[in-house]
């Protein structure tokens, strides 16, 4: 027994030094004056109380690589020591350290073993906002290059964690089209999306009902394409569009996406009737890409001269315009330019306004409207108030930075950008004062591994911030199976005028 007694003791004092090896604290034997590399490049940026871990890979050699989270001058919070360069920050502690943080700056200080001596590189300073960004993101996942558009899905990624669920795959309907999902006010209560095939139609979820209706009179020329909810939440603008792909044998854009005609119509969700105005519908010009003021009483959208046979794609550009909606009578009046990027050479798309109504945010490129396959697509930030224009060069970069959308607060920026590889799209954020109407530099949308995007084929397209999850993605696909509700759609009184050149 006393030799059993011994040979137990023994095991158990050598496994509690194994353990302290495991976990000794390396002091640096040198100090870099450099910042270590990391990536994703996660090197003083502002990140959201509420944001998953930021793991990420060591960028430089070593043998064995130590890493220190903190805040303030105590003692680190966070300790990860290993061999490998991967950096995987516990959950867990990784939220004590953000409610900690909130407010303030964190470290990650970064020590490597390198040629037998531990060197400690200057420390990364990140932010942590005090703002919550909304916890959802919705997206729709695709090969980039559209010949494989029939594997296709519409996602949500919780942002507080990795975990990334389906709201729709094609692969459960016949592997048709679905696209344009889009939500009230970031609310995944009121959304809608469209469905392209044989089961083709606008699927639209407001308050628990879900319908499948088609917005196109016969009347119309084109079917609804883009959508905006008013912010009641009664009315979606769409654009009508006929959208052409062309293909490009060599050069930087392998695809051009153009309009060759486009109106703007407006559907009553409970009235279920499509209308609009010779303002915004015929053939002397195209309209594109609605979106509305917060206070539902201005519809913006990009509007460029009428697609005529023979005329040459880089030709065609769009200016910022904006109409008035007189909701007691569901009337459009009043057409203004906000700001004619033509007469500079130059196109907008995609405009948004911040929930506050103080900003709007597009893409300006060299022409068309369809950002994504422009590497000089930048973001621009119009102030409203004194119609000052800038481009957003602290969230810029040498590639594509396109679609993007607000979160519900104002606080915080989701975009897609190709500044990685220059093919697929990913989606960045940014945190926004709108004190000084400046972001900060945008962050990577964090992955349980940091390698993720290496090997990940998809892109993200059409990154969209949410409150909350979408649950109805059962009863989405049961209403696909549906008949389409082509009865209930007709056209306004004359009142509302439609006028066919």
């Amino acid at each position: 027994m006393g030799n059993y007694m011994k040979i137990q003791n023994l095991l158990y004092y050598t496994l509690i030094i194994f353990l302290s090896g495991c976990t000794q604290y390396h002091q640096a034997e040198s100090i870099s004056d450099r910042l270590p590399l990391i990536y994703p490049d996660y090197t003083d940026v502002t990140f959201p109380i509420n944001i998953a871990p930021p793991n990420f890979r060591i960028q430089e050699e070593g043998e064995a690589f130590q890493t220190e989270l903190g805040c303030g001058e105590e003692n680190y919070d966070i300790l990860i020591q290993d061999d490998e360069p991967i950096v995987r920050i516990p959950e867990s502690e990784w939220k004590v350290l953000l409610e900690k943080a909130a407010g303030k700056k964190i470290y990650v200080r970064i020590t490597i073993k390198q040629h037998g001596k531990w060197v400690r590189y200057s420390d990364i300073q990140d932010s942590i906002s005090v703002h919550a960004i909304d916890p959802f993101l919705a997206y729709r996942l695709l090969y980039p290059g559209y010949e494989l558009w029939n594997e296709m899905g519409i996602y949500q990624r919780d942002l507080t964690t990795y975990e990334q669920t389906p709201i729709a795959e094609n692969r459960n309907f016949g592997k048709q089209c679905i696209n344009c999902h889009t939500f009230n006010r970031n609310s995944p209560d009121t959304m809608m999306v469209h469905v392209r095939g044989k089961q083709g139609g606008t699927l639209i979820s407001l308050n628990g009902e879900m319908e499948k209706v088609d917005p196109k009179p016969e009347e119309y020329r084109h079917g609804a394409t883009y959508p905006a909810w008013h912010p009641s939440g009664r009315y979606i603008a769409f654009s009508a569009n006929e959208i052409q792909q062309f293909f490009h044998s060599s050069g930087q854009k392998p695809i051009e996406v153009s309009d060759l005609a486009a109106d703007l119509m407006i559907y009553d969700v409970q009235t279920h009737e499509t209308f609009t105005d010779s303002l915004v519908y015929g053939e002397q010009y195209m309209e594109t890409f609605p979106t509305w003021s917060p206070d539902g009483k201005q519809i913006y959208f990009c509007r460029a001269e009428g697609y005529r046979q023979g005329m040459s794609l880089d030709s065609i550009r769009y200016d910022l315009y904006r109409i008035h909606f007189d909701a007691e009578h569901s009337k459009l009046h009043t057409l203004e330019c906000v700001y004619k990027a033509s007469a500079l050479r130059k196109t907008v798309s995609f405009p948004r306004i911040s929930p506050d109504g103080r900003f709007l945010l597009f893409t300006q490129s060299d022409y068309g409207n369809f950002s994504i396959w422009h590497p000089e697509s930048d973001l621009y930030l119009l102030n409203l108030a004194t119609g000052n224009i800038r481009n957003i060069a602290e969230i810029n970069s040498d590639n594509v930075d396109s679609f993007h959308t607000w979160s519900s607060t104002g606080r915080w920026l989701v975009f897609s950008s190709k500044r990685l590889d220059g093919l697929w799209a990913r989606p960045f954020f940014a945190h926004f004062d709108p004190e000084t109407g400046h972001f900060s530099k945008p962050f990577l949308l964090p992955q349980k591994e940091p390698d993720f995007y290496d090997t990940f084929t998809y892109t993200y397209n059409l990154p969209e911030l949410i409150k909350a999850p979408v649950k109805t993605g059962k009863k989405l696909l049961e209403t696909i199976e549906e008949p389409i509700h082509l009865s209930l759609i007709h056209i306004s009184e004359p009142t509302r005028p439609i006028s066919i050149s």
